[in-house]
């Protein structure tokens, strides 16, 4: 049996996304906002969304999930275009307070903050999530836009 050509064929190394020059037209910030969903800024995985198909006028929204991708399109919607802090996250800051005195349970520590007030937990809370959002920011600012995997 003859050898294919291309079974023995090795991949070339691509530089390092530090390395690579900017998209043209593309400022390190619109590709950060590309590739991060708009509402839970995790890695955008191709569900988007242009209010009332205005490119030039509104934003080009991303999303990870149909889910997100309803609730932005809905927010959306609903705001003119624009998704911005909302009563929603102030909501769900809150009802994050019992899955974090939950894990604190679990791990025993519970103690120190036992005595703290509902804004000092929704200000550990908050800063969980920045924290979160900006390292997938800079992770999708590092990234290589033409590396993404074949999707089917």
């Amino acid at each position: 049996m003859a050898r294919r050509r291309w079974a023995g064929a090795r991949p070339t190394p691509r530089p390092a996304a530090a390395t690579l020059p900017p998209l043209p037209g593309c400022t390190p910030a619109d590709q950060v906002r590309r590739l991060t969903c708009a509402l839970c800024s995790r890695e955008a995985k191709g569900f988007g969304y242009v209010h009332e198909l205005r490119l030039g006028i509104h934003p080009k929204l991303s999303f990870c999930s149909m889910r997100c991708c309803d609730a932005g399109c809905a927010l959306a919607r609903r705001s003119g275009g624009v998704i911005d802090k909302t009563p929603m996250e102030a909501r769900a800051v809150k009802d994050a307070r019992r899955p974090l005195a939950e894990v604190l349970v679990e791990l025993d520590l519970m103690a120190p903050f036992h005595d703290r007030s509902a804004a000092e937990i929704d200000r550990i809370i908050e800063a969980c999530v920045d924290g979160f959002q900006t390292s997938m920011q800079r992770q999708a600012a590092e990234r290589d836009p033409l590396d993404d995997p074949i999707p089917f």
